[in-house]
Order: C-alpha cells, then sequence, then structure tokens
C-alpha cells in the first residue's frame, strides 16, 4: 500500500477511487465517455475524528460511497477523493 502525503482533519477520510468496469460481462468494451463514475474504492488515510464521532473506518477499508460525494484532489499525478466517513455508504467484507 502507497504512502500518502496527506493527513486528512477531524472526520475526514482519503480514498483511492478504484478504476471503472472497462468491459460488460459479456466482453464488450466499454468506452470512457460512457464509463460510470466509480463508487469504490480504498481508505488510504483517515482523520482523527471529532469529540462526537469516533473514527469507525481503517486505512485499508474497501468502500462504497455516493457518486457525487467527496472533494477530487491530485497529488503526485495521482486522483484522491476526500470526504466525511458519514459519507461513505458501506464498508466491504473481505
Amino acid at each position: 500500500m502507497a504512502k500518502i502525503k496527506i493527513k486528512p482533519l477531524a472526520d475526514r477520510v482519503v480514498i483511492e477511487a478504484q478504476p471503472a468496469e472497462t468491459k460488460t460481462a459479456g466482453g464488450i468494451i466499454i468506452p470512457d465517455t460512457a464509463q460510470e463514475k466509480p463508487q469504490k474504492g480504498k481508505v488510504m488515510a483517515i482523520g482523527t475524528g471529532t469529540k462526537d464521532e469516533e473514527m469507525k473506518l481503517k486505512v485499508g477499508d474497501v468502500v462504497l460511497y455516493g457518486k457525487y460525494a467527496g472533494t477530487e484532489i491530485t497529488l503526485d499525478k495521482d486522483k484522491y477523493l476526500i470526504m466525511r466517513q458519514s459519507d461513505v455508504l458501506a464498508v466491504l467484507e473481505k
């Protein structure tokens, strides 16, 4: 797992989005313009929480989030999302 140079504040998390599907189940290639925005990613960094909300997410968790959740940032040519822990919908179990 790559170490990133960003530390989110309070109840925010940094998520690396997993790439969008490029093929359908039948093997049809989906062009970039028609691909859905990914809604699944890996938690790369977490904040310390707030006095009202402790952090339930951990670095390495694979999560689902809303289609338009978070703020996109680019750091060293890598793209990440920063969002509040409450914007995360679910944690996928391994």
